[in-house]
């Protein structure tokens, strides 16, 4: 586990939650992220360490980080203003919280704290993100949890999750899969387009897609499921429907086509239709 200052946590890529988090020697860096050794294959660059910023300065970190309350006590009036249940932003100049600290000298020190603790770990040295090997067992614990706690609405959960998240992320490979390259099987060739022969004008071997049907539609079932369990705002349903039939148009089968192919007309009896021969 790693305990730092929340402004270098946020500097990282994605927060580094625990589990994806680790500190590395320069040397290390040098030696084993070289841009000679990086792979220029898709995906080579992500999260490689090319970038060293040895100060980090709260102001340009994520604004997550500024909501992070570093008082050492909270006064009465918090309390008392809590009693009618304000919206936070309403009560948050009674704490104080990084924000207020930016680009003064105190945003890089004396961060207080409420209260005293022997041992802030936990038994469990890794987190249930890690350990659960599906999306939707996530979101199943995700649920759970929110229905657990009284202050939290599981269907507004489930709402956010489904527009935030599943819907973006299906709309966003829909389109990145009619716009996808294509890549040679043997050499590694990348294609934008496919050949006719869909072989590889170099070496002549197999072309693929990049990205697969199943990438595509692998949160709709998901998504889908939520959504008619949870009785969700109708607006979402109609927002997923749009989505099936769009997918259906881009996934489109064979037996569903009523566009003749040529190749269909060469087998045909030549005695089934009208000849073009002269008498």
């Amino acid at each position: 586990m790693c305990f730092a200052n929340p402004c270098w946590h946020s500097s990282k890529r994605r927060d580094c939650d625990g589990d994806g988090d680790s500190i590395l020697l320069l040397l290390d860096i040098f030696l084993n992220f070289s841009v000679e050794y990086i792979p220029t294959q898709i995906g080579g660059l992500m999260d490689t360490p090319l970038l060293i910023q040895p100060i980090i300065l709260p102001a340009e970190v994520d604004d997550q980080a500024h909501n992070f309350d570093v008082a050492w006590e909270y006064p009465l009036a918090f309390y008392q203003a809590t009693q009618s249940s304000p919206n936070a932003s309403k009560v948050s100049n009674l704490v104080e919280t990084i924000r207020k600290r930016v680009n003064l000298e105190e945003q890089f020190y004396n961060y207080g704290f409420t209260h005293h603790a022997s041992s802030i770990t936990i038994k469990s040295s890794r987190s249930a993100y890690s350990t659960l090997t599906t999306l939707a067992d996530k979101i199943s614990k995700q649920i759970e949890v929110a229905e657990k706690i009284e202050a939290v609405s599981a269907k507004q959960v489930v709402e956010s999750i489904i527009k935030t998240h599943l819907i973006r992320d299906i709309a966003g490979n829909m389109k990145k899969y009619s716009t996808q390259s294509f890549k040679c099987r043997a050499c590694g060739n990348t294609l934008r387009r496919p050949t006719v022969s869909a072989r590889c004008e170099i070496c002549g071997g197999e072309l693929r897609e990049t990205l697969t049907r199943g990438s595509v539609e692998k949160y709709l079932a998901i998504a889908r499921k939520l959504a008619n369990e949870h009785d969700v705002d109708e607006y979402i349903k109609e927002r997923l429907e749009l989505l099936v039939r769009e997918m259906d148009q881009l996934f489109q089968t064979r037996e569903k086509s009523t566009q003749s192919e040529l190749t269909d007309f060469p087998g045909q009896d030549q005695e089934s239709g009208p000849s073009l021969v002269a008498d």
